[in-house]
């Protein structure tokens, strides 16, 4: 006798929706949702849908009816809790539109609380468009299966940035001019280092000669040096967020 298929399969399409979801509760779907559902994935009644809202966690639904531009899914049961997120933001100056947008799907998949675009002197001409960012964190985290978002936060002056930071919360500078100097060890910082943080990481080109002297003189921060070579700016981010999950965060 074949063995009984798992349920819900893992290939149920699963759908970030912004909105409060509780058991036991119909959903309409319309717009992009929808034609996905319809379109791309030919999904037909009483078949599973996955969902989560970013606010109490994941839910297994079916569909109980299908119309041209619509269809209703009935929550049957949640099937995971929102997850907790270590307490980590990313700080990135704006890159290239694909290479940033690039950078917010990695931070998301890692699992960072908060991304912040930081404008520095040396940042070029790439506008940050929030709902294109916004939407490459919702296809990462519905494909990765995460329960929760990192925040977004609108683009920050560097300057002001500084001026308004936290007391309580380390900010990781990655900063490529220590390596030389055999200072900066990531991995000794981090044990040194515990509770809420942030990683900055720089344009291309880097920081301006007064940008480092002005984070360098703020007690909160912290140089460190990402290895001897040097990375693009979108691998140096991705870098410094597994460093400081492997010794910080969750994947210890």
């Amino acid at each position: 006798m074949p063995a009984t298929p798992a349920y819900p399969p893992r290939s149920a399409p699963r759908l970030y929706l912004d909105a409060r979801l509780d058991e036991s509760t119909e959903i309409r779907l319309e717009g992009s949702a929808a034609h996905y559902l319809l379109k791309v994935m030919r999904i037909k009644e009483g078949q599973p849908v996955k969902l989560f809202d970013n606010r109490t966690g994941e839910y297994l639904c079916h569909v109980t009816m299908l119309g041209k531009r619509d269809l209703i899914l009935l929550i049957d049961g949640k099937t995971r809790e929102l997850e907790d997120v270590p307490d980590l933001w990313l700080l990135a100056a704006p890159i290239k539109k694909d290479r940033y947008h690039w950078v917010a799907e990695k931070a998301t998949e890692l699992g960072v609380a908060k991304m912040v675009p930081v404008q520095t002197e040396r940042t070029q001409n790439n506008p940050v468009k929030p709902d294109k960012l916004r939407a490459h964190m919702i296809e990462a985290a519905e494909q990765c299966e995460r329960t929760a978002l990192p925040e977004l936060d609108p683009l920050i002056k560097l300057e002001t940035l500084l001026e308004n930071w936290p007391a309580d919360r380390h900010l990781f500078f990655a900063d490529e001019r220590i390596h030389e100097s055999g200072e900066g060890s990531f991995r000794k910082a981090l044990v040194a280092h515990d509770g809420p943080a942030a990683i900055l990481i720089g344009p291309e080109g880097g920081f301006s000669d007064s940008e480092n002297a002005a984070i360098r003189a703020m007690p909160q921060s912290v140089s460190v040096s990402l290895g001897p070579r040097i990375l693009r700016a979108d691998t140096a981010a991705v870098a410094a967020i597994s460093l400081w999950m492997a010794g910080r965060g969750d994947w210890s």
